[in-house]
Formats: structure tokens, sequence, C-alpha cells
């Protein structure tokens, strides 16, 4: 059995059209898993139901063993972090410092055992020299990565991330996908992480690709990369690596590794030398 699991999950917002119709997977301990789809496909209704912001029409959540219901939703909290697109809309505290003491407080967590945990999390997202800054004077990748930090110092099982690099530039997103492949790699924490970065999809462990309120498709991204036709039915496209791979490969341009700037430079570096 999974940390999460999702048993036919169906949800409206006016009641009569389902945003989510019928849902169904499971996310393993210590796995990293992407949901994706085109907008209004119902991925980030999927994400509110499960930390429990929103309530379900019907269908069974469970989170660590745990059914998602108003009697379970705090100890269910406690094991669940989310974090949001926008990343002006969490910050609480007026230095980043304070912002992820916040939780900590509303734990009461004694302050001589808080500073040691602000310290550990703000170095684990590489944010200590700013631990006595304000909020306004970080760029959009900080913020995320303070916003991360709270909810680390929280020691959630799962971390939820809600489309939290689609508002950041390019730096800012590259950022905030290093920190969660770093969080994954290093910390064993299960990651559910809703996007439409195609690129964070291939490094993932799983992929749910959603349309229409429904799973259209599920798998290791090698599996469902694979399908191009039924991506571009759900209006979803392949990476550009793999679109590269495929187009090495009818040129007669054959590798066992990842695709990536420096090994297409030494693929051409090599086949130069042999022209």
């Amino acid at each position: 059995m999974g940390i999460v699991e999702v048993k036919d999950l169906c949800f409206s917002y006016d009641g009569e059209n389902m945003a989510v119709d019928g849902v169904s997977f499971s996310v393993p301990a210590g796995s990293y898993t992407t949901i994706v789809g085109h907008n209004g496909s119902g991925k980030s209704t999927v994400a509110k139901l499960i930390s429990g912001l929103l309530e379900k029409k019907s269908g069974d959540i469970k989170i660590d063993g745990l059914d998602l219901t108003e009697e379970n939703l705090q100890a269910i909290r406690s094991r669940i972090g989310i974090v949001f697109q926008n990343p002006d809309n969490q910050f609480i505290g007026s230095t980043v410092r304070d912002d992820i003491a916040f939780g900590l407080e509303n734990h009461c967590v004694a302050q001589p055992d808080m500073d040691p945990i602000i310290d550990e999390y703000a170095q684990k997202v590489k944010m200590t020299a700013y631990l006595n800054s304000e909020p306004t004077h970080l760029s959009g990748g900080q913020k995320q990565r303070v916003a991360i930090a709270g909810v680390l110092a929280m020691k959630p099982k799962v971390i939820i991330f809600d489309e939290a690099t689609s508002m950041l530039d390019p730096q800012g997103k590259d950022e905030i996908k290093k920190v969660i492949m770093d969080l994954h790699q290093e910390s064993g924490l299960t990651i559910l992480s809703i996007t439409h970065d195609i690129d964070e999809v291939t490094a993932s462990d799983y992929v749910l690709a959603m349309d229409e309120g429904h799973i259209a498709m599920s798998g290791t991204p090698e599996e469902v990369f694979r399908d191009e036709k039924k991506l571009r039915d759900i209006k979803l496209d392949v990476p550009f690596s793999l679109k590269l791979e495929a187009a090495l490969k009818k040129q007669g341009v054959t590798t066992n590794r990842e695709i990536t700037m420096e090994g297409l430079v030494d693929e051409l570096c090599r086949l130069h030398s042999n022209m």
C-alpha cells in the first residue's frame, strides 16, 4: 500500500460538472511522483483534495494509513506539507527566520529548540545567509526556497508542490527543481509535484497524466512519453531532450546516456572528428 492512496475520487465545484471524476492512484513511500495535465485537467484540484483543503464529493483518500476524515484531518495535516504556486502569498513573518519559525510556534516548539531546526532547514535550501532578510528583498526562487524550508521544519512525510515553479523566471524554476531533486535523493521524502514542466516530469519516478478530470495515462516517464499520439490527444508534449534523442537516432547517432547539453557537445565533437 502506498503512503498516499486515492480511490474513485470525485469532486465538483458547482455541483454539476465534475472537476475530478473517478480518480484512483497510489503513491509509493519515498517516491517522486508528478501529476501533469493541461489547464483545467483537475491536477491542482486533486492536490487540494489530498491535503484536505477541499472536501471530496465521494471516494476514498488515505494518507499514511489514515482515512482523510474530519476526525483525522489534524493528524493528516501533520503528515503533509504543501508549497503553493505564488511565493508572495506564503510569507507570514517579517524576516526569513520568522517565516520558517511560524509553523514551529503553532506546534508549541520551545524557543531554545527552535533555532537549531530553523538553521538546519535554512541550510538545506541554501538560505542561511538570508535568515534576517525581509521577504521583499528576495527573488521568487528564494521565496519558494524559504517556503520549502518552513514546510520541511514541520517534518512531514509527504510534500506536495502545487505548480510551485509556474510563476518563477527560468533561473527560479531551475533553483526549485534542483531543491526538489536534492530532497528526493537525500531525505527519502515522498514528493508529489503538480506541474506544467515536462522536463521536471522526466526526472520523476512516476507520472500521472490527467485530462478532463480523469487519469488518462500513468507509469514511469519512459512509459508515458512513449505514446506520443496519446500525449498530443491530451494536449501534452514530448520533452525536448527526447525529441532530440529521436532526431539523433534518425541520423544514425545512438547514445546510452541521457541527452544533456554537455553530452550533446561531446557527441557532436566525436562525430566531427570522425568526418
